[in-house]
Parts: structure tokens; C-alpha cells; sequence
């Protein structure tokens, strides 16, 4: 037979159940709020922590979206190859200069006695010209040739009509009436090097069609991934210049001219975006496509969690160029080109979704959603109604 509990013992856990909650109740609001695990600050955590100088060691400055902003980004000037040093204009046009490692094929055409050929009854007559043919002597690393009844001859930067000038200088008095023809067969001095991210990787010469930089890609075979994704480095003379190859293909005056020892690395790196907090799937997302803005790329993770987010304050977080951040009125470092910024944005706000749609994420770009405040409180009940269910469930059963 089931024992009934008396009506003193369910007046006795009722008691222990209201003074256990209103006893535990205080304590766990005030200290277990600060001391629960959380996926993320809240607002007022993230302003707090950027006005603290021992939180905020790398300075970074909290800029809320606006449309003045936009036009701001918007207007930020790429890295431009442009900027990189130029040769002149007209010394491209003089392409075919001769340099160390380079082959040259000579041919010299002499009337009557020739220094060259063997005299035969076949080549006696009088007014034929007899052709000698050097199919390839070899520029010596100083720069010089060694020339047949010329001698050692300086050829270092020196174009093919030059070089045939020097030579039938050299022959002048010794043979009658010479005519000299040069042609650079193997111009190793005057090429390019193109490596990396591209199917053909090696040496590419230049030609006196003037090659730019998105012609060495194409004759290298083109790059293996998307332009979006394809960053371009060029070296020349020490400077180096670097940005997206879809940079180069939408802007002509950043497509320059190659010169020689120019070495052009592609490298792939795939953009991404990463999202932490209160996001429906915080993840490390590819952009996918050769834009996306800050709209789109909420929409891919799920946006903020109902739950548990505060969509007052969804954050950017990224390495912006010290010049716009010297525009924002932002202290800036000037040993250093980019400075870090907190980008906020209200999305309470329905303005705030246009110019969500117009704020373009960048490469490595960081979002953090911000955690809603009576998130601690829910989880401090949650973890009060774990603590006291046992004791309720008991009560009952007296």
C-alpha cells in the first residue's frame, strides 16, 4: 500500500523550495552572470573594452556605419602597380638589347676578298657577295663578344643595329665593303620570369609588341583559379607590388608595361570571411563570388540568432588602410599602412539593410554578432531550475 505524505511534509518542502529560490536567486544574478560561458561581448562589453587602455593594447576605434562612410570606402584607392618604378616610354620600343647569356646569329656579306670564306672558283666573280654566317656567339657575362678580325666588343644593352654597326666598324679597312646583319636568337637578358599559380611556369621573353602584365599571364597559360582569387606580385628593382589579378583585368591604367627582369608571382588565395558570436552558424565562410557585401554575407551563416543576439550590434572587424582611418579622425600609426577598426552596425534600423547591402566585405574581414544582455540572466535561470528540479520532483513525491 502507497504511503500519502502527510500534510505537514508537503508544507515543509514547499517552505525549503521558496527559501532555496529566494536565497540562491540574488547570488546567481549578481555572480554567476560574469562567470557563465558566453560566445561572445555584448554591446556595451566591446565599447567598454575599446575605451580601456589595458584591453584595447592594439587601438583599435569603434566607427558606426553610415552612408558618409560607404562613399568613404568606396572611394579608397586600390594598391596600384601603376606606382611602381617606370622606364621610360620609348625605351620599350628598343626591346631587342642584348644582354649576358644571350645568343646572337651574325651574318657578314663581303664583296671581292673575304676575311671569312675559302676562295673557290665558285665565288671568284667579280661584284657577287660572299655571305659568312656565325649562328651563335655567345654575350659573356660582362657583356661582351668576341668578334673574328674585330676583336672584343662591348654589346651589354646594345640593340641589334647597334651591335651590326660595331661590327662592320671594327671591319672597316679590312674587308671590302662589308654589310653585317644581327639577330638576338636566345635574348635571355630581355624576358620576364613567370611562376606561381599559373600552368606554364618559366621564362618568358619579351618582344617588341610590348607585353603587359595580363599578356605574361595568358602566355603562361593563365592563372589555375578565379582572377578573384589570384593575387599578383611583381619585383622590379628591388620594389615589389601587389594586389588581385581581377584588379589588373578591370582597370587598363594597372595592366603596365613589362620590362625586363620583371618576375611575376601568382599566388592563390582563396578570399574568406569568418563569423563568431551570436550567428545562426558561426563559420569560416569562402566569398564564392567576385563580391559580397555585408548583406549576403550575414544571410550565408543565418544572420544574428534570435535567440541570443543583439542586432543592435553586429560588428566588422578588420585591418583598414591608415589612410581612411586618418579620415575617420582615428589615431593612426604612421610606421604602419593599415590600422584596426570596429565597424558597427544597428540592424534594428531598417536604413541599416540598405547600406548593409553597399558595404563590401573584404579578405579576411571578421564579424562578430554581439550577444543580447538577458542572455546571462536566461542561462542564470536555466542553471537555477537544473539546481532546484531535483528537489521539486522530491517534494511531489512525498
Amino acid at each position: 500500500m502507497a504511503i500519502q505524505p502527510s500534510n505537514f511534509m508537503r508544507k515543509f518542502f514547499l517552505e525549503c523550495k521558496k527559501a532555496f529560490a529566494i536565497g540562491i536567486l540574488p547570488v546567481a544574478l549578481l555572480a554567476g552572470c560574469d562567470t557563465l560561458p558566453d560566445s561572445a561581448p555584448t554591446e556595451s562589453g566591446v565599447k567598454s573594452a575599446q575605451s580601456s587602455r589595458k584591453k584595447n593594447t592594439i587601438g583599435y576605434g569603434i566607427v558606426q556605419i553610415s552612408p558618409d562612410l560607404i562613399t568613404l570606402l568606396n572611394s579608397e584607392t586600390p594598391p596600384l602597380f601603376s606606382n611602381i618604378a617606370q622606364a621610360p616610354a620609348q625605351e620599350h620600343y628598343n626591346s631587342d638589347r642584348a644582354g649576358a647569356g644571350d645568343t646572337l646569329e651574325i651574318d657578314v656579306y663581303e664583296m671581292g676578298e673575304s676575311l671569312f670564306t675559302t676562295r673557290t672558283s665558285s665565288n671568284t666573280a667579280s661584284g657577287i657577295a660572299r655571305r659568312s654566317n656565325f649562328p651563335s656567339i655567345l654575350v659573356n657575362g660582362d657583356g661582351t663578344i668576341d668578334m673574328p678580325y674585330v676583336g672584343h666588343l662591348m654589346v651589354d644593352k646594345l640593340t641589334s643595329d647597334e651591335i651590326a654597326d660595331k661590327i662592320r666598324a671594327g671591319l672597316k679597312g679590312k674587308s671590302e665593303a662589308p654589310q653585317v646583319l644581327v639577330r638576338i636568337s636566345k635574348n635571355l637578358a630581355n624576358s620576364v620570369i613567370v611562376y606561381g599559380d599559373v600552368k606554364l611556369n618559366g621564362r618568358m621573353p619579351l618582344t617588341l609588341h610590348q607585353e603587359h602584365l595580363v599578356d605574361a599571364v595568358a602566355l603562361a597559360g593563365g592563372s589555375l583559379h578565379d582572377p578573384e582569387d589570384t593575387i599578383v606580385e611583381l619585383t622590379r628593382h628591388n620594389q615589389i607590388a601587389t594586389g588581385p589579378l581581377k584588379l589588373i583585368e578591370d582597370n587598363p591604367e594597372q595592366n603596365i608595361l613589362l620590362e625586363a627582369g620583371d618576375r611575376i608571382h601568382l599566388i592563390y588565395e582563396p578570399r574568406t570571411y569568418t563569423v563568431f558570436g551570436a550567428a545562426g552558424k558561426p563559420v569560416e565562410t569562402p566569398f564564392s563570388r567576385s563580391s559580397v557585401n555585408l548583406a549576403e554575407a550575414l544571410a550565408r551563416v543565418g544572420g544574428p540568432a534570435d535567440s541570443r543576439a543583439d542586432p543592435n550590434a553586429v560588428f566588422i572587424i578588420r585591418y583598414e588602410s591608415s589612410t581612411i582611418a586618418e579620415r575617420l579622425g582615428l589615431p593612426v600609426d604612421s610606421t604602419k599602412p593599415t590600422t584596426p577598426i570596429v565597424y558597427q552596425l544597428d540592424m534594428m534600423n531598417p536604413a541599416s539593410f540598405f547600406l548593409a547591402e553597399h558595404f563590401i566585405m573584404k579578405n579576411k574581414d571578421t564579424i562578430l554578432i554581439a550577444n543580447a544582455k538577458t542572455n546571462k540572466v536566461q542561462k542564470v535561470f536555466n542553471l537555477i531550475n537544473t539546481l532546484i528540479a531535483p528537489g521539486m520532483s522530491a517534494g511531489r513525491n512525498f
